[in-house]
């Protein structure tokens, strides 16, 4: 990988180790040899061609199908960037080099670019339909296993916000914590004399248990399945004394509603655990 490449992965937020060390075993999964590229295509064969957009969205994901092209040694120029809004038909990355391993880097560089400009597009509609309130959309840890700093890299190219990034950055109590423990008092008390100035979010699903959550200190409040109703009560009782996310059957049909009842973020775990790929080809010259 170039210094140039790796200084702009380092710059998203991104490892550049972490993404080679995927993007190789993307491109090991294909096998030793094409074995429909290799007899027709000769050796000293080279193609041109432009990866597309076939639809409106926002991209992401670009610096990461560079580092394919890398490995393969394929020339590529980016004509996005990550978190552009783009128009079918409009070019994100123009390629050259021998066509066995143009070939070879397209659906490992698609899979990759797809994936994260649905997740960015996905965000984006998000976002776009939240305008005008203070609530963003945020993501959670319904990631796919090894993916998930790009997922939620891809989030935050749409305008979405990141939530923790696993279980060792910040403390989360639910349902499950709260039984155990005997009362949400109990759980928050026990984590703050382990973790006196770590990030706690207290997970709610009734008005009582906000008050209690309240009355602890608690500084993040997450409103599990409460109607809009329950949503806007909950804000007027805490009436800035901590931040609230709303989660739980939240659709995007529904986010601008949830948005207005005043809570801070909106918790969308399909952001990332079921995104529709964006739709792009490679056209070659």
């Amino acid at each position: 990988m170039t210094p140039e490449l790796s200084q702009k992965l380092k710059d998203a937020g991104l490892d550049p180790q972490a993404v080679e060390n995927l993007a190789r075993t993307a491109l090991e999964e294909d096998g030793p040899v094409d074995v429909t590229s290799e007899p027709i295509f000769a050796p000293d064969a080279v193609s041109a061609g432009d990866f597309r957009a076939r639809e409106a969205g926002v991209v992401a994901g670009i610096p990461v199908a560079a580092v394919v092209f890398e490995l393969l040694d394929v020339a590529y120029e980016a004509k996005a960037a990550d978190g552009d809004r783009v128009v079918p038909g409009q070019v994100l990355i123009s390629v050259e080099g021998p066509t066995r391993a143009v070939l070879r880097a397209e659906r490992t560089a698609l899979n990759l670019l797809t994936h994260l400009s649905g997740i960015a597009t996905a965000a984006r509609r998000w976002t776009d339909a939240m305008e005008g309130t203070k609530a963003r959309v945020r993501d959670t840890r319904k990631t796919l296993p090894g993916l998930r700093a790009l997922q939620k890299y891809a989030v935050a190219c749409g305008g979405g916000v990141n939530h923790r990034m696993g279980l060792h950055d910040s403390a989360l109590i639910k349902d499950n914590h709260v039984a155990a423990a005997g009362s949400v008092t109990k759980a928050y008390e026990a984590i703050r004399a382990v973790y006196p100035s770590l990030h706690v979010q207290v997970e709610c699903d009734t008005l009582d248990q906000v008050e209690e959550a309240l009355a602890v200190g608690a500084k993040s409040i997450l409103l599990d399945n409460m109607t809009d109703a329950e949503m806007a009560e909950a804000v007027r009782l805490v009436a800035g004394r901590a931040e609230l996310e709303a989660s739980g059957g939240l659709t995007l049909e529904r986010a601008r509603d949830v948005a207005v009842t005043g809570v801070d973020y909106l918790a969308v775990g399909a952001l990332t655990h079921s995104a529709r790929v964006f739709d792009i080809g490679l056209d070659f010259s």
